[in-house]
């Protein structure tokens, strides 16, 4: 599988949307607090931790 920008985009989509499902699923928090608290954390957290991991990527493959 090559993991080209679209790919990488629907995959973090993919499970921030699976984590929202089970969160609003299990009733554990209140719904409007899940869609406009804890979804935007995860993607931002997600970009970061996707980001950081392909800058490392680079410099491990330059090394």
């Amino acid at each position: 599988m090559e993991f080209n920008l679209p790919v990488t985009a629907a995959i973090l989509l993919g499970i921030v949307a699976a984590g929202t499902a089970a969160l609003v699923g299990m009733g554990f928090m209140a719904t409007s607090t899940v869609l406009m608290m804890v979804t935007p954390s995860m993607l931002v957290f997600g970009l970061i931790a996707l980001l950081l991991g392909v800058k490392h990527g680079e410099y491990r493959a330059t090394r």
